[in-house]
């Protein structure tokens, strides 16, 4: 669900959203995940049906390292199969996952400026998930396509591929009482 502060009609006793809410979906990752289960299964088989004369420590090694990258796989494509982020009056929240880990929380009182960017992909950040490049900042990047794009007080940026992306930052620039220029390029992409 998405909240814009621009829907309350004009004589409508309906009061502008004090909250925007938006997400991003990446149907893909539940592939990655279906390999990670996978692989983890074929640990678990090993483990149980094998006949362990062969030798302990080559089967105890194929067993460890199917589990342990199962698990990794499982738990690393989960943690990015979409994002949610939360704008109010006084922050901005970005959950991943199901279980809502990481999150990262940045005070607005800390955003600098507010920008849309048309086009993010996870090549230009070096993969899906939660990303750091020296040039380009902070991403959560969990699709391709349109991003929030902020720039951070301490000259960071920080960028999330979420659906709606220009709300959020029109939503963004109206609570810090920025101007919005007449163009809103493609930062960060």
């Amino acid at each position: 669900m998405t909240d814009h502060p621009g829907n309350a009609r004009h004589g409508s006793s309906q009061a502008p959203s004090t909250v925007w809410t938006g997400r991003a979906t990446n149907r893909f990752q539940w592939l990655l995940a279906a390999v990670g289960a996978g692989c983890l299964a074929l640990g678990i088989e090993l483990a149980v049906d094998s006949a362990w004369s062969a030798g302990i420590a080559p089967l105890l090694m194929s067993v460890i390292g199917c589990v342990a990258a199962g698990l990794m796989i499982l738990f690393g494509t989960l943690a990015f199969v979409h994002v949610a982020v939360k704008v109010d009056g006084d922050a901005l929240e970005v959950r991943c996952g199901y279980a809502g880990l990481p999150r990262r929380r940045i005070l607005l009182t800390h955003v600098l400026g507010a920008d849309f960017a048309p086009r993010v992909t996870p090549r230009q950040w070096g993969g899906w998930g939660y990303r750091w490049r020296p040039e380009q900042g902070t991403a959560v990047v969990v699709r391709r396509g349109e991003a929030l794009v902020l720039q951070l007080g301490d000259g960071r940026i920080f960028t999330v591929t979420v659906d709606d992306a220009e709300a959020a930052v029109r939503f963004i620039r109206d609570r810090l009482h920025l101007t919005s220029p007449g163009t809103t390029g493609p930062a960060g992409s």
